[in-house]
């Protein structure tokens, strides 16, 4: 999916909660964003190519449309009802799915031509032994993408809003603010931004139980950086989104409070890397 379809992506991001189908089908048309991300690092699709955490499995469907053979890995069979089911709809034999660990990925050294880490690192257990799985599958020459957020971001938290915006991740603590959305959902829903369907708390909570918090790890920039550092990794490119507000500002402030540590890991909705081996020349 290389053409950026607006109106398609906001047409399935409404309909992405009904079923892993439905989010599939949705990641299958944001992917585009991803794929513009890479060509705009150099980065060309094709070889070999794995998605080191797929979840339903839209982001391979993608891939599947321009390398030669595509894997999807995830912890959880999400994919069953989803990406297996559109991949033969679709037609795509180069195209498989399997239940593996991210920290311990199945395949020999120097496997594939890309590795892709689509919002993952943030929940896994040992951030720095996937990191160092996919460097370890990656040819010489190949790229990792990673994409994640800061977690004290309002995305990178995993968090709903309140209709009334006040960070209570930042105010009383990630713990302690988590056990209040479960509080909130399960008796006042209404103070809650998302609706029912998109909210996981509520959901949750419909069914009598309380929700799991899989954000494992605490994600950071300047410790990120680190962590890419010790993996055998080299920063190809790199990318820190904004949010919106930020971006209103003044561009040299809105730089500033991108860069700086003392801001950034708040005010950062979204990281997007390229990777490549430390040991690649710059121009492989």
């Amino acid at each position: 999916m290389r053409r950026i379809d607006e109106r398609a992506i906001k047409a399935h991001a409404d309909l992405r909660f009904r079923s892993e189908y439905d989010y599939a089908l949705f990641e299958y048309y944001r992917s585009a964003k991803v794929i513009a991300f890479l060509e705009r690092a150099g980065v060309t699709i094709q070889g070999r190519v794995l998605d080191a955490g797929c979840g339903g499995g839209g982001m391979p469907l993608s891939l599947a449309d321009e390398a030669d053979l595509v894997v999807g890995i995830d912890p959880v069979q999400r994919f069953g009802d989803a990406g297996v089911r559109i991949g033969r709809e679709k037609g795509l034999r180069h195209l498989h799915f399997a239940l593996a660990d991210g920290m311990a990925l199945p395949f020999p050294t120097g496997t594939f031509d890309l590795v892709l880490s689509h919002a993952v690192i943030e929940h896994v257990a040992d951030a720095p032994l996937y990191l160092r799985e996919c460097a370890r599958v990656l040819r010489p020459g190949g790229r990792v993408y990673l994409s994640t957020a800061p977690y004290l971001s309002f995305a990178g938290a995993h968090l709903p809003r309140l209709k009334v915006p006040v960070p209570l991740h930042l105010l009383l603590g990630r713990r302690i603010a988590f056990g209040a959305f479960q509080f909130l959902a399960r008796y006042a829903p209404w103070t809650l931004k998302e609706p029912a369907n998109e909210n996981s708390f509520i959901k949750a909570a419909r069914r009598g139980v309380l929700k799991d918090d899989d954000l494992v790890e605490k994600v950071r920039v300047q410790r990120l950086r680190a962590q890419i550092a010790a993996a055998g990794l080299r920063v190809v490119r790199e990318e820190l989104h904004v949010t919106a507000t930020v971006r209103r500002l003044p561009a040299a402030i809105a730089r500033w409070l991108r860069d700086s540590a003392l801001t950034q890991d708040v005010l950062i909705s979204n990281i997007e890397y390229v990777l490549a081996a430390a040991e690649a020349r710059a121009g492989a």
